[in-house]
């Protein structure tokens, strides 16, 4: 059996980790590189590997969580807002759906994301995007 990833481990409690909310679905606790102190990660105690693994059951209280933490973080770290981030494959550093909860300041140093932007050659392109996109989702709902 393969060894078991470092977020399933801290909620079995096998790896210490500063615990700030437990329930019977998740797990919150600080980050161990945290960006900004109160950086705190949310995790559902099933292993699920990306937002698209999560039962459809299982999304509306994962982000009520979220939400939770959004409003608790700043208040405990005396912090006007938080910046909310979920990466799913990409940019993942643990194979185990988190979301990351960060508090934020004015001027507090982080400069957000860096990505390249890019523009549609005209609006027959970004309709055509939009189109494929519609239809992604129609196929989904399709089942």
């Amino acid at each position: 059996m393969a060894k078991p990833c470092v977020f399933c481990r801290i909620v079995a409690g096998e790896v210490p980790a500063s615990i700030v909310h437990a329930d019977d679905d998740h797990v919150a606790f600080l980050d161990a590189r945290p960006l900004f102190h109160g950086h705190t990660l949310l995790v559902p105690r099933v292993h699920v590997e990306t937002l698209a693994d999560l039962p459809a059951t299982a999304v509306g209280p994962f982000f009520t969580a979220v939400q939770r933490l959004s409003v608790a973080v700043p208040a405990a770290m005396e912090a006007a807002g938080t910046f909310v981030a979920m990466n799913n494959v990409v940019s993942q550093s643990v194979p185990h759906l988190h979301c990351h909860v960060v508090p934020r300041n004015p001027k507090d140093g982080l400069r957000g994301f860096f990505w390249p932007r890019t523009t549609y050659a005209d609006d027959a392109q970004r309709d055509a995007v939009a189109a494929r996109i519609a239809a992604a989702l129609a196929a989904l709902a399709a089942g």
